[in-house]
């Protein structure tokens, strides 16, 4: 792997079928540990690792796309050294390793960690598409000015997200939980679908066309009967299965980029979430 971001990397369990061969890998997963700013229930920091563990569960072929992990060739990088406490460093070395990928050409699959980890991938993408959008997936809008003080946290970050890549050109699905001030910035700077997924999906596809899209999938946008491993679970959501057929038909974009955040391993029994998240990981590395 070249490059000095490679020093912020170690390696952990692989995600099953990864290729050892960086070089020839168009894809390659990065697990970010990170649960500084959560604000509920912390665990976060411990998904990319048990998501990966877990994933010998899942098969390497896909039902639903008539493909197979194998037949594609991505790495595993292993996760990103963070520096516990530490946000502003834990964030720059985010956007440093993410960067070295995206010079090199490679299209990042992450997994965190809470939602702030999205931000500093954002921003490395940002850099080489300056005509960026973000799909933002989430049962919350994330869209507050600060929380308890803290101008950087998990509920403030696509408000950063939104002065990065500018207005209107985030997409926000599956809303169901905000502050009223959080609705009125949505209502003049992204584009806020409120408690809709699916029946959303082709109007902002429509919207977006052929521009480069980053999306970032936060697992609580699912109804805590299927993913109660989260740190802030909020009713009322969707099923897995709504969630898989919006991945499967938001792949006909130009994505660029991926990240799925905020599953908390500590707060299940059955590891059903991080089960999940394995294959809703193998199905984005088909997918996109």
């Amino acid at each position: 792997m070249g490059g000095d971001f490679r020093e912020l990397l170690e390696e952990k369990a692989s995600f099953m079928a990864s290729s050892r061969d960086y070089e020839q890998s168009a894809k390659v997963i990065i697990g970010i540990p990170m649960d500084a700013t959560t604000s509920f229930r912390p665990g976060t920091r411990l998904a990319p690792y048990r998501v990966r563990e877990v994933s010998e569960s899942v098969e390497e072929y896909s039902i639903y796309q008539d493909k197979s992990l194998e037949e594609i060739c991505f790495y595993d990088a292993g996760d990103i050294i963070i520096p516990f406490g530490n946000v502003g460093e834990s964030l720059r070395r985010i956007e440093e390793v993410s960067r070295g990928l995206v010079k090199d050409r490679k299209k990042v699959f992450a997994v965190g960690g809470e939602h702030l980890v999205s931000l500093p991938l954002i921003k490395a993408y940002h850099q080489q598409y300056s005509d960026l959008v973000v799909i933002q997936m989430d049962a919350h809008a994330d869209l507050r000015t600060d929380y308890l003080g803290e101008t950087l946290s998990h509920a403030t970050v696509m408000r950063h997200v939104v002065e990065e890549i500018g207005d209107r050109n985030l997409y926000q699905l599956g809303i169901r939980s905000a502050t009223r001030d959080e609705l009125k910035f949505a209502a003049s700077r992204t584009n806020l679908y409120l408690d809709s997924l699916l029946g959303a999906v082709d109007e902002v596809m429509d919207k977006i066309g052929g521009r480069p899209v980053y999306l970032s999938l936060d697992i609580d946008i699912l109804d805590p009967a299927f993913a109660p491993g989260t740190g802030t679970p909020e009713a009322g959501g969707i099923s897995s299965r709504e969630l898989l057929q919006a991945l499967h038909r938001l792949g006909e974009l130009k994505v660029v980029g991926f990240d799925m955040v905020e599953i908390s391993p500590p707060y299940e029994k059955g590891d059903n979430t991080s089960i999940l998240g394995a294959k809703i990981l193998r199905e984005a590395l088909l997918a996109y």
